[in-house]
């Protein structure tokens, strides 16, 4: 009987020690894992949104530490000369989603490349860069997107298919 449970708690520490092991190798903070979106084609209605800045999306990942939600996007690709620009604005992006859909301003979000992980401070800075880049984008738009692609593939997978008036599948 003894031996059975020492045993089960060597097992139960080993599978302790596997599951830090790949959350590190992942890039991912301590913190409960309270969203994920990794697993396959998203849907619409499981999209983050802000109505103040008309703006939807989904970070890969969502960290609870304690009272603070932690946004966290994976990128394939190297990081090269340190994160690119799009991706702090991107990561900004799902930082003020959390805090319009939950009520708590993150302090920073993690990009997490293939060779490097970078955590982004949220600031007040990154936040106005956010929304004067959204204003300029509108503006340069006058009116409604197009699709600008031919791939039913990749039709298929968006989240928005089922609205659009101009899915190719």
């Amino acid at each position: 009987m003894i031996y059975l449970v020492l045993a089960l708690l060597a097992l139960g520490l080993l599978l302790l020690w596997l599951a830090r092991r790949t959350r590190r190798a992942a890039g991912l903070p301590a913190g409960r894992v309270v969203a994920q979106d990794t697993l396959g084609p998203r849907r619409a209605g499981e999209s983050l949104y802000d109505p103040v800045l008309d703006l939807a999306g989904r970070p890969d990942y969502l960290v609870e530490q304690g009272e603070r939600l932690i946004p966290i996007e994976i990128k394939s690709g190297r990081s090269h000369a340190g994160p690119r620009p799009s991706h702090r604005l991107q990561l900004a992006a799902y930082c003020r989603l959390v805090e319009s859909v939950y009520a708590r301003r993150p302090p920073y979000g993690i990009l997490q490349y293939a060779d490097q992980t970078y955590a982004i401070a949220y600031t007040r800075d990154l936040e106005a860069e956010l929304t004067e880049t959204l204003a300029d984008l509108r503006a340069d738009l006058d009116g409604a997107l197009d699709r600008s692609h031919e791939s039913p593939e990749r039709c298929r997978a968006c989240g928005f298919r089922e609205g659009c008036d101009q899915a190719l599948a």
